[in-house]
Parts: C-alpha cells; structure tokens; sequence
C-alpha cells in the first residue's frame, strides 16, 4: 500500500445542503454518477456521501458511524488568512468552535464545525509552508 490517502467520504444526513456550504466556500463540484458528492483537493477528492448509504455500504449499523474523533485541515499561506477562513465559514453557517489563535508551538489555528457536522482545522504552520499549488507537506516544500 503506498503511503497516501485518495478520497476522504464525509456521511452526511443531507449531501446537496452539505454540498452548498462548501460550494459558498468557493469550492466547485465534479460529475459524479454513483450519488456521491464530489470535490477534487490538491492530490485527493473530498466526497459527500448519505450517511444511511454509508453505513450499509459498509454493513454496520447507522448508529455505529460518527463515533470516531476526526478533523479536517486547511492549512493557509499566511498567518492572517486563518481568521479570514474562518469568519467565512462563519457567514455560510458554520460554528466557530476556537477562534484563531497563536499555538504553543509556533503556528496559528483555529476550529469551526461545518453545518453537517465535519470539524475543521483552519492552521498556518510557519514550519511547513504550502507548495506552489497549495499543496501541503508536514515539512514543507
């Protein structure tokens, strides 16, 4: 197995309002047949899924999926655009749960839950600056 992740599929209650929050984000979707909701990422694609539809794809039961702890990452160029991702996520009715604030260990980060549930990390690390093309690396590019 190589050392990657290829598509990251958040279960949602509702695809098409989950979808809208990160289509006012700025984000555009891709055609997707199979009734999942797709964003292509820099090297991945986030995809919305119905969370019923998760659960017996995977043959558990409903109940049983959102029990685990995971948050999402967006790492910004600079240490300024952290509020600013955040007071947008904000206007399209995300839950600012830490607002941006300097980390111990040098970076900037705050935290907002989008409207179906998913928690996101938004960080400026000094120590891993973005690619070109956004891309991010643990210890930079």
């Amino acid at each position: 197995m190589e050392q990657r992740v290829s598509l990251i599929t958040v279960g949602v209650d509702d695809p098409e309002t989950a979808a809208g929050f990160y289509e006012q984000l700025g984000w555009e979707r891709v055609d997707s047949p199979d009734g999942v909701i797709a964003f292509d990422l820099i090297g991945q694609t986030l995809g919305l899924y119905p969370l019923s539809a998760l659960a017996d794809e995977i043959g558990i039961d409903v109940g049983t999926l959102g029990q685990g702890a995971l948050t999402l990452s967006y790492n910004c160029r600079t240490k300024e655009d952290v509020a600013q991702v955040l007071s947008k996520a904000e206007t399209f009715g995300a839950e600012v749960l830490k607002p941006a604030s300097d980390v111990f260990w040098g970076g900037h980060h705050g935290y907002f839950r989008a409207p179906d549930g998913t928690i996101w990390e938004i960080a400026f690390n000094p120590f891993s600056k973005l690619g070109p093309d956004g891309a991010f690396r643990w210890n930079g590019y």
